[in-house]
C-alpha cells in the first residue's frame, strides 16, 4: 500500500527524478573534459623532442604554428608569412611593447629549418625580440635505454 494518505485515499507524489539529469551532465562533464585540451594545439604538428624544461610565463604569449604547407597558423586562421607578420605589426602597433611581448612557435618536426628562420628572422626584423620554440618533452625512459 504505497501511497495512501491520513484517510486512505491515493495521493500524487510530487518528487523530481534528478538521476537522468546527473547522468546527461557527467556525460557532458566527460566530453568537455576529453576535447579541451585538444583545443590548443593543432592536430598535424608533430613537436620535436628536447631536454628543455618548461618556462614560466607572466602574459599570455600568441602561439604561431608551423605546418608542412605554406601556410603559417595563428589561433584559427591560416595566412601566407607576409600576411602574419603584417596582422602581428598592426595588434601590437607600439615597438616597446613589441620588444617585451612572448611569441612562442611550434613547428612540425618535418618542417624545414629554412621556413622556421624566415619566420623568426621576419619576427625579429619587425621588433619583436622574446621569441621561443615549443617542442615536445623528450621521453626519459627511451633516452636511457640509447
Amino acid at each position: 500500500m504505497g501511497m495512501m494518505g491520513s484517510r486512505g485515499s491515493k495521493g500524487l507524489v510530487s518528487d523530481i527524478n534528478v538521476t537522468p539529469l546527473v547522468d546527461v551532465m557527467l556525460v557532458l562533464l566527460i566530453i568537455f573534459m576529453v576535447t579541451a585540451p585538444m583545443l590548443n594545439q593543432s592536430d598535424d604538428i608533430k613537436l620535436p623532442e628536447t631536454l628543455a624544461q618548461e618556462l614560466r610565463q607572466k602574459d599570455d604569449p600568441l602561439n604561431i604554428f608551423i605546418g608542412k604547407g605554406n601556410l603559417f597558423k595563428l589561433k584559427d586562421a591560416e595566412m601566407p608569412l607576409d600576411e602574419l607578420v603584417e596582422m602581428l605589426n598592426r595588434k601590437i602597433p607600439d615597438e616597446e611593447e613589441r620588444k617585451e611581448h612572448m611569441i612562442y612557435l611550434s613547428a612540425d618536426k618535418d618542417v624545414p629549418y629554412e621556413k622556421i628562420y624566415s619566420l623568426f628572422e621576419k619576427l625579429v626584423k619587425s621588433g619583436f625580440e622574446k621569441v621561443g620554440m615549443i617542442t615536445k618533452p623528450l621521453d626519459k625512459a627511451a633516452d636511457k635505454r640509447q
